[in-house]
This record gives structure tokens, C-alpha cells and sequence, in this order.
């Protein structure tokens, strides 16, 4: 009875690799020269801002503690170190903000354009694959390593500015236009954009270099479209201030200003300046102006505004990937009726 218990007992099913799990690798080898290039540039960012934040901040932050207190005309203090740490740190910059740009650029020429123009992604979907499932792993493996390569591009970004803040003269304002999205989620939003616009301009156009072209101006857009809108976002402080100053006076990011006027309407600064000119006196008095008037926000407002601006970018990213889909599914039920003809 064991013998036969044993030898009727039906075999343990054979664990096959799912086609997802070995679409994953495929992904990982077929694009391996992005990603090589993409840990390299990972590497060297992130050992630039570490050699920011520390040594050549250091150095800077003493030659420029030596510069201030110099009394003399004879003053011995290290100029290279702060020119060098004032270069590199705006090329970090601009390296931080262009990652989006590069990630638009491969999603539209490598990553499904290509594919598509070559035959390949349809040979895929022919060995048990369906199309949905392609496109999604093809969007998900690389956004989550975009996701992660660039959230630690941007923290290291930000510390190394905020530790500059008060020791190196040169250091960029938070409201520098580089600066506001380098230190934010915006640039990770802006990055996950680029992505998904490039998988829809692959799928809609099947050419890698026009799907490489619309897709990088589609981020310029939104990148261009955020630096607008961000300040019109959250709502301002205004700040009012006298005549006596030569023009208005803000917190920070400024929205709008002018001249406010008695009955508390608002006129286009002409920029005059004190009314203890009297000139300037004349005109504010014809125009019934009581002061100036800034709109703007303080660092306060930085996050709410920095928040609001990556939801905005995420919605266009999920409108774009929905579209992707969407586009897709037609494309692939439209060919057969094609082979019919």
C-alpha cells in the first residue's frame, strides 16, 4: 500500500519563471548601455555634491570668512577655492535639472520607440505576452530607478545648499530658477514625465529620433510651463511699504508689484523711485498712490508650493501613460484588420 501510495502521488508542479519576471531582464539587458551610462552619471553627481558639501565647501566657506574680515587692501585669502566651489556647484545644478531632459530623450528613442520601429516589441507579444503587460513593465522597471536615482540626486542637492546658506556669499537664493526645482520633488515629477511622454511619442510616432525630439520638447514644455506657474500656485504675502523706499520691498519669490493707491487699486511700478524726489512725488500724488505693494512668498511657502507643482507634473504623467495605454490598445487592434487587407 505505501508502494502504491507513493507511486500513484502526483508529481510537485515544476515552478516556471513568469513571463513578467523574465520580461524584467530582458528590459535590464536590452537596455544595458543606458543603464551603465545612467549609474555612471549617477556616480559622479553624487561624488560631485559629496565633494560640495564637504571639502570644497569647507574651503570656500574659510576663504570667504578671510575675505570678509579683511581691513586692508593687502588681503591673503583663497580665491580659487572660492571660484572653483562657485563653478561647480552651478554645474551640479544644471546637471540635477537636465536629468529629466536625458531621461525624455532615452524613453523616446531607446525604450519603445525603437523597439516598435525594429519589430521587436511585436515579436514579444507573439511568446505569451500581451501588449498591456509589455508596456507596463517597460514603464515600471525604469521608473523605479529614475524615481530612486533622482530623489537622492536631489536630497543631496538640497543639503549641500542649505549648508551653504550663510557661509558662502556666491550661494544661490532658494528662488533661483535652477535652484527652486533642483532642491524640490518637482525635478523628480519632471523626470517621471519625461518618461512617460517618451513611451507615448514612441508609440504614436514608431521613429526613435522624432520620438527622441517631441518627446525632449513636450518636458522643455511642462519644465518651462512649472517655472511659471509655481509662483502663482500657493497664495502670497503681500508686503507694504512707504514711499520713502525706492521701490517695493519683498519676502522672497515675488508674485506681482506695483503702486497701491488710496481706494486700494493697484498701477504698474514705474519705477520712479522715493518720492523724496519730487518728481517722483508729483506722480504719486496725481495717481493718488499711498505705497508700495509686493506680492510674494517667503521660504515659508517653498514645500506647499513645491508640493503642489509635483502633483500638477504627475497628473500630466499619469494622463500621458493613460494615453500610452489607450493608444496601444488601438494600434494593436487595428493590425490585424491591416493583415486582412
Amino acid at each position: 500500500m505505501t508502494a502504491l501510495t507513493t507511486a500513484d502521488a502526483p508529481a510537485p508542479p515544476v515552478r516556471r519563471p513568469s513571463a513578467t519576471r523574465g520580461l524584467v531582464r530582458t528590459v535590464l539587458r536590452l537596455h544595458r548601455p543606458a543603464l551603465y551610462a545612467g549609474a555612471a552619471l549617477f556616480v559622479v553627481l553624487t561624488a560631485l555634491l559629496l565633494w560640495l558639501h564637504g571639502p570644497a565647501m569647507d574651503a570656500a566657506a574659510t576663504a570667504w570668512r578671510r575675505y570678509d574680515h579683511c581691513r586692508e587692501a593687502a588681503c591673503v585669502y583663497d580665491q580659487d577655492a572660492i571660484l572653483t566651489y562657485k563653478s561647480f556647484s552651478q554645474y551640479a545644478t544644471v546637471a540635477v535639472t537636465f536629468v529629466p531632459f536625458l531621461v525624455a530623450a532615452w524613453a523616446g528613442a531607446s525604450l519603445v520607440g525603437r523597439e516598435l520601429e525594429t519589430g521587436t516589441a511585436q515579436l514579444s507579444w507573439t511568446q505569451s505576452l500581451s501588449p498591456a503587460r509589455w508596456l507596463m513593465v517597460k514603464l515600471a522597471v525604469p521608473a523605479v530607478l529614475v524615481t530612486t536615482g533622482t530623489s537622492v540626486l536631489v536630497l543631496l542637492h538640497q543639503r549641500t545648499w542649505r549648508r551653504s546658506q550663510g557661509r558662502i556669499d556666491t550661494a544661490k537664493d532658494w528662488t533661483d530658477v535652477l535652484v527652486l526645482h533642483a532642491n524640490g520633488p518637482t525635478t523628480v515629477a519632471f523626470a517621471l514625465f519625461g518618461l512617460a511622454v517618451g513611451a507615448l511619442t514612441g508609440l504614436a510616432l514608431r521613429r526613435s529620433l522624432a520620438a527622441l525630439a517631441l518627446s525632449v520638447f513636450c518636458t522643455l514644455a511642462v519644465r518651462v510651463g512649472a517655472a511659471l506657474a509655481t509662483p502663482h500656485l500657493w497664495p502670497p504675502v503681500r508686503t507694504v511699504s512707504s514711499l520713502r523706499h525706492n521701490g517695493p520691498t519683498g519676502l522672497g519669490l515675488t508674485v506681482d508689484e506695483g503702486l497701491l493707491t488710496s481706494t486700494g487699486g493697484r498701477l504698474t511700478n514705474p519705477y520712479c523711485g522715493s518720492d523724496l524726489n519730487l518728481q517722483c512725488r508729483d506722480l504719486y500724488a496725481r495717481l493718488h498712490v499711498v505705497g508700495f505693494y509686493n506680492d510674494s512668498h517667503p521660504y515659508s511657502h517653498y514645500w506647499p508650493l513645491q508640493w503642489v507643482a509635483t502633483g500638477i507634473v504627475l497628473a500630466l504623467t499619469a494622463l500621458a501613460v493613460l494615453t500610452a495605454f489607450r493608444l496601444l490598445t488601438r494600434q494593436v487592434g487595428a493590425a490585424p484588420k491591416k493583415g486582412r487587407r
